[in-house]
């Protein structure tokens, strides 16, 4: 079929059971979209996806002699397709959409946001890391009759992204969690980073929605005040009068005090003046995280209790603020990502930590562009001036940057272990074990530290 305008497409796609993109997960009666990537191009497949039972296959290749024609839908462009019926999908559903971003938290965030939501409402969330343009339409089209809120990560590495993705979404909502460094070589610098991340303020503030707004970050409420006709629900420590209290134990777990909003309970009776709310987060970063969650939660009334019931029963997963006791250490694990922001705060809050026998093992940040030797420098000094029993770094940008320190005498340690990759230092760790130690590792995905969590 040719020519058909995206009312007709989304039509095929509503008599379908849903949307697929790769042949090895077809459903039967699905839509599958044939994308390309850099490896693959998914038109190859389209003839394989109707064999395995779709109802239909999008593509933008067609093969004349194809024996099921009718049943194939030709378009110009298969991803953009793909994003235009997901937006299409999004506006026949009239129901609140919180879309997220920022330099570092937002996976946190918008897990937490979406936990405490379901005490109250069918939430579909973002999944995992799916917050790109692909990930973000897939996520759009899992909206269904059924569905009362929705709440969408949006990621960006390049100028533009945040913008491209916003309009997919369509937000009544939106929150930046930070803005910081990441992802320099496409954006060049923190205000690039601002620009991309504020597309989002942009959006809401021509629809007039609403932002929740981290007050305590500078980054954030520059960005507010470029935009005096936005309306914003703040947040913050100063704004929440928040604190984190210390956990005389050691016990590295965030936990968090703050004045309670409704002193008088369903019944009138007198409610706790403060209340204490005890996570599985390791970090105490993660308190912006969850004073977001408390604030969205508040405004789309979810009761204190269950938000903090259900705030204090997440537990993290995806290697993001995990700490897991194996039988030779103690592992804080937070590695799915990294840049000088968050790696910073790691450490800064790993140096806080009442342990002994402290181990870092630390990966390259990547996507740093031309400042990626000054900020591993940087995080070089940040790690020894710890003083830490070990220190592994893992990469070559880390081992670029720790060589350059010593050539200039500024930083030497007997305790430091260069390795070029994750197997290279897998290698060492069998030959040399490491035991009794409390570690954290801290990393770029792309480094792949979870291949030694088994080992440690």
């Amino acid at each position: 079929m040719k020519g058909l305008q995206i009312e007709e497409i989304y039509n095929c796609y509503i008599q379908s059971s849903g949307v697929c993109t790769d042949t090895r997960n077809i459903t039967a009666d699905c839509t599958f979209f044939a994308l390309k990537g850099e490896t693959f191009n998914g038109n190859d497949f389209a003839a394989k996806a109707l064999e395995l039972g779709a109802m239909y296959a999008v593509v933008d290749e067609i093969d004349v002699e194809s024996q099921n024609p009718e049943r194939l839908i030709l378009v110009d462009n298969v991803l953009e397709t793909l994003q235009q019926v997901a937006r299409f999908h999004r506006l026949k559903h009239k129901i609140p959409v919180i879309a997220i971003t920022g330099t570092n938290g937002k996976t946190t965030t918008k897990e937490l946001i979406a936990t405490v939501l379901q005490t109250k409402y069918n939430v579909v969330y973002t999944q995992g890391n799916l917050n790109n343009h692909i990930g973000v339409p897939l996520t759009l089209l899992r909206i269904d009759k059924d569905t009362q809120v929705a709440v969408i990560e949006m990621g960006a590495s390049n100028p533009g992204e945040i913008s491209t993705l916003v309009k997919l979404v369509c937000p009544s909502f939106g929150l930046i969690t930070n803005v910081g460094k990441a992802h320099l070589q496409g954006f060049g610098s923190i205000e690039g980073v601002m620009k991309t991340k504020g597309e989002l303020y942009d959006n809401l503030m021509e629809h007039k929605k609403i932002a929740f707004a981290n007050i305590d970050n500078p980054y954030i409420m520059e960005m507010v005040k470029q935009r005096p006709n936005m309306q914003i629900v703040p947040y913050g420590v100063k704004n929440d009068n928040a604190r984190i209290i210390i956990d005389e134990s050691g016990s590295p777990f965030l936990r968090v005090i703050i004045p309670n909003p409704c002193v008088m309970d369903v019944c009138n009776n007198i409610g706790p003046k403060e209340i204490i709310i005890n996570t599985h987060l390791i970090g105490n970063y993660n308190i912006d995280n969850v004073l977001a969650a408390l604030c969205v939660s508040g405004y789309l009334a979810i009761p204190t209790a269950d938000a903090v019931m259900a705030i204090s029963n997440y537990v993290p997963s995806n290697n993001r603020s995990q700490m897991t006791k194996t039988a030779n250490n103690t592992l804080i694990v937070d590695a799915y990502n990294a840049n000088p922001t968050s790696m910073k705060a790691s450490l800064d809050n790993f140096r806080e930590l009442k342990m002994n026998n402290k181990v870092l093992v630390l990966g390259d940040m990547l996507e740093l562009g031309e400042d990626s030797l000054a900020e591993h420098k940087n995080m070089v000094k940040v790690a020894l001036e710890m003083n830490p029993s070990r220190v592994f770094f893992v990469g070559k940008e880390f081992a670029a940057a720790y060589s350059s320190l010593v050539e200039e005498n500024e930083v030497f340690s007997s305790n430091v272990i260069l390795t070029n990759n994750s197997l290279a230092l897998r290698e060492w760790l069998q030959q040399n074990p490491v035991k009794g130690c409390n570690i954290l590792i801290k990393g770029s995905h792309g480094i792949h530290l979870e291949k030694l969590l088994d080992i440690l």
